[in-house]
């Protein structure tokens, strides 16, 4: 499993991309900083296709549900790993995830 980076490109269930933003500005991988708990959550999607009647779009992400690292943490918090995923508040509720495409660095992982 790789470290997630401020460049990972994660993407809701229907392809719009999350907007990253590190919470944390003292540790980098490649000049990227590194995410940890509850950066991806909160964050807008844009670009979510998935528009019609009574159908509303993934405009956020919601908690992770994983992907966190059990073992290595910064300022006290778990880094997020490549397994990380969670709810958007796309409909239908609770149904569409967003996941990671690419990690953003290729060098540095971790097994929990």
């Amino acid at each position: 499993m790789k470290i997630l980076v401020q460049e990972a490109i994660l993407r809701c269930g229907h392809d719009g991309k999350v907007e990253n933003v590190a919470s944390q500005q003292w540790v980098h991988i490649k000049e990227s900083p590194i995410l940890v708990a509850t950066d991806p959550q909160g964050r807008d999607i844009s670009m979510c296709p998935h528009i019609g009647i009574n159908i509303t779009p993934c405009n956020k992400t919601m908690p992770v549900t994983k992907g966190y690292s059990t073992f290595i943490t910064i300022g006290g918090k778990a880094v997020c790993l490549d397994t990380v995923e969670g709810f958007t508040d796309g409909t239908p509720p609770g149904a569409v995830k967003y996941t990671v495409r690419r990690p953003g660095q290729t060098m540095v992982g971790s097994t929990a």
